[in-house]
């Protein structure tokens, strides 16, 4: 199949198609040139902080004259910290073993055949983000180790920041070989929307919006692609009466440390109706004292009349700032059933000496992670391991859970035969 790129065909199809010629030759690029081309990536970027930065200054301006909210202003804000931070995050990729063409056993076996399976780029991925310029940089990474070309459409106050770190890129990968067309960016300039992208399914094989939730809801209602969803904030943690007010205390504040996206970050506490009032009130003081906003049930402000009241839709609906609510449950079972109902289903976690509550919760909770006496802090980057994350799905779609290199790569079933039938 052989596409034609038409100069007057709107942006997002013009974009689509030339990462759609990328791909065909980038998904039978070597590992080594593909990781030799994320290390350039790296080196660039790490050459252009300055007018990175400036041109990052011009979006803080102008979202500060347009009263954009502070949250997106965080997101945006980039530091010479943050892109150290992805630089880092680059040449670790670049580092990594190659994802692609790792031979597995397959299920099945046929007969006078020997079936197995590899480890396949999906083509072309589209990459939707709020702010957060920086981690247009690091979805490039992830695209280019494993063999797919990417699409990047930024959010308007990003834009001469998105565009900054794309030419950088862009020059980049160019210097190293790979063929045009590996990293597009769709600019607001284009006047394309949302949907002219997400509605490419000819071309883009997977969509990943990453932002607040009303902007994957959009994705994923417009889409005729497939999406593998992102999930920020809304985290739950069940406190258990067998459990220590500091284990609690640690993992709410621990889980908020991530820069600048706390996307584990526990925004809602189940407590047992057991708990004494008084290591609650312990608690909150610490919590404050460390600039949270505490919020709770209308039973807990009764009794606590320093409370802000938490509004019913605020329970199935995530903060992204420091703001906790509490409210009182009578079992674990109850905990259970409400974290179903209302999380964002991720990353939840509980605080509990009894193993059996710990397995009970485990196992009954619907998320794509739970944690147990630990904190959820999402990082990109860990220390431990072989793994770098882009970030996290709740989906039971095509992945869930950390999106890592694997999470971008598909299967192909090969059966090797003898000529015997």
């Amino acid at each position: 199949m052989t596409v034609e790129v038409l100069d007057d065909y709107p942006e997002p199809i013009t974009s689509a198609q030339r990462a759609y010629q990328a791909s065909r030759k980038l998904g039978i690029t070597k590992g080594a040139d593909r990781s030799r081309a994320v290390l350039a990536m790296a080196q660039a970027l790490e050459r252009s902080f300055d007018d990175i930065l400036e041109a990052n200054t011009l979006d803080l301006e102008a979202s500060r004259e347009m009263a954009v909210p502070e949250l997106i202003l965080d997101w945006l804000k980039l530091t010479p910290k943050r892109l150290e931070m992805t630089v880092d995050i680059l040449q670790r990729l670049g580092e990594l073993s190659d994802p692609l063409r790792r031979v597995r056993t397959a299920d099945y076996q046929l007969a006078d055949s020997q079936s197995y399976t590899q480890l396949m780029p999906l083509g072309v991925i589209g990459f939707i983000y709020e702010a957060f310029p920086d981690l247009g940089a690091i979805a490039a990474g992830f695209c280019i180790k494993t063999g797919n070309c990417l699409i990047l459409k930024g959010s308007t106050e990003a834009s001469h920041s998105n565009a900054a770190i794309a030419e950088v890129l862009q020059n980049a990968i160019a210097e190293v070989g790979l063929p045009p067309g590996c990293l597009e960016l769709i600019t607001a300039e284009h006047g394309a929307s949302i949907r002219d992208l997400v509605t490419q399914d000819q071309y883009v094989n997977l969509v990943i919006p990453y932002g607040r939730s009303s902007l994957v809801q959009q994705v994923v209602r417009q889409s005729t692609c497939p999406v593998l969803k992102s999930a920020m904030g809304n985290c739950y943690l069940y406190w258990s009466p067998n459990s220590s007010l500091e284990m609690v205390r640690l993992m709410i504040l621990d889980s908020h440390q991530s820069e600048p996206d706390q996307v584990n970050g526990i925004e809602k506490v189940l407590i047992h109706r057991q708990a004494l009032p008084s290591s609650i009130a312990v608690l909150w003081n610490s919590l404050m004292e460390k600039g949270f906003e505490i919020k709770g049930d209308a039973e807990l402000v009764k009794a606590f009349p320093q409370l802000h009241l938490v509004k019913e839709g605020e329970w199935g609906n995530p903060y992204l700032t420091r703001t906790v609510a509490f409210k009182l449950v009578d079992s674990l079972e109850a905990a259970i059933a409400w974290i179903n109902e209302y999380s964002s289903g991720h990353a939840d976690s509980i605080v509990t000496e009894s193993y059996q509550e710990s397995r009970q919760f485990a196992l009954g909770v619907n998320s794509a992670s739970t944690y147990i006496n630990t904190s959820p802090r999402f990082s990109r980057n860990p220390s431990r391991g072989d793994s770098v994350f882009l970030g996290m799905s709740n989906q039971k779609g095509h992945r869930r859970g950390f999106i890592s290199l694997e999470t971008l790569t598909t299967v192909k079933h090969i059966v090797q035969g003898n000529g015997r039938f």
